[in-house]
């Protein structure tokens, strides 16, 4: 089993959609069978790592799939578990918020491990960032985790460079991945490099040097959203996304693989080494990305930029 997980995973399989609905109702054998079903298109795919958060399904998706693991001894074993805390869900009484304070990191990680069933996570990432936190508390929290033997490896997501080093400067161990949201649909994670000096600086929402501070300090990038919600392997809604499925079809068909691989093998093609996380519950569509994972990416430099151009819908500047 991958020890320092975050930092080695060419693809990640995100089990969001596990579990059954976003309501309070409970998971029922259909769901834990679906879940099942998903995590071995996944195994079937060269995917072995997968990726959790206590809120997801509140909590239903960590607890089916550790009913996956009961059901199938050895699984554990084979595989990296990474999850994520930090966010609490509005509950009626109170809206939703980020919570990182100690007491509630140390809650938060035990209760995913009892829902996982399993007595140890591979990756623990600070889901988002918590404008009240005290990062020496955050710290203190996380090195007591990691001495414990609780979680082995940590890191971030939905973070910019000035605060993942704000809280490496206190840590001992390494932070090894930050997940944000990168595809060709959400492109400001290459956008941001190369808009200065244009009108169009600083308008996206990615935190401009974030690409570049992880890539020198060994940070893994993982990609959230990474199949841009089908916008160009399901229905498209503008004509730049027409054009953009239309590519990937004939690029699939050159390169004997799959639309959906070559939407992924355009984040992986760049020298950041971005890992994607795979979203989807239907086992077809995760077995349709099984080149990303076994396959190294095939893309030429000039399909690379045909395929951002025309998502784009406008030359470059």
């Amino acid at each position: 089993m991958t020890t320092n997980a975050g930092a080695g995973e060419r693809v990640l399989y995100g089990c969001m959609g596990l579990g059954g609905s976003w309501g309070p109702e409970p998971y029922g054998p259909a769901d834990i069978d679906a879940a099942e079903a998903a995590v071995s298109a996944a195994l079937d795919s060269g995917i072995t790592a997968f990726d959790h958060a206590d809120i997801y399904r509140h909590g239903k998706a960590e607890a089916v799939f550790g009913e996956v693991l009961a059901r199938t001894p050895g699984l554990r074993e084979r595989i990296t578990l990474q999850t994520k805390c930090g966010i609490r869900l509005g509950d009626g009484s109170l809206p939703g918020m980020y919570d990182l304070r100690g007491p509630s990191i140390r809650r938060r990680v035990e209760e995913s491990l009892t829902r996982l069933r399993t007595d140890v996570v591979d990756v623990l990432l600070l889901h988002r960032p918590d404008p009240l936190a005290d990062v020496d508390a955050i710290a203190s929290t996380l090195t007591s985790l990691h001495r414990e033997g609780l979680v082995r490896s940590f890191g971030v997501s939905n973070m910019g460079a000035p605060q993942i080093a704000h809280l490496q400067a206190r840590l001992d161990v390494p932070l090894v991945a930050n997940q944000l949201e990168m595809s060709l649909y959400s492109r400001d994670w290459v956008e941001a490099g190369v808009l200065v000096n244009t009108p169009e600086f600083g308008r996206g929402g990615f935190p401009f040097g974030t690409l570049e501070h992880c890539r020198d300090h060994g940070i893994r990038l993982q990609a959230w959203g990474a199949l841009a919600q089908g916008r160009f392997t399901g229905l498209q809604q503008t004509p730049a996304e027409q054009a953009t499925a239309e590519l990937l079809v004939r690029l699939a068909r050159s390169k004997d693989t799959t639309p959906e691989t070559v939407l992924l093998w355009w984040l992986m093609r760049h020298p950041a080494a971005i890992a994607p996380v795979i979203g989807t519950a239907r086992p077809d569509r995760i077995r349709a990305c099984r080149d990303a994972a076994l396959r190294a990416p095939d893309l030429t430099h000039e399909e690379w930029y045909q395929l951002w151009i025309t998502a784009r819908g406008v030359p470059l500047p």
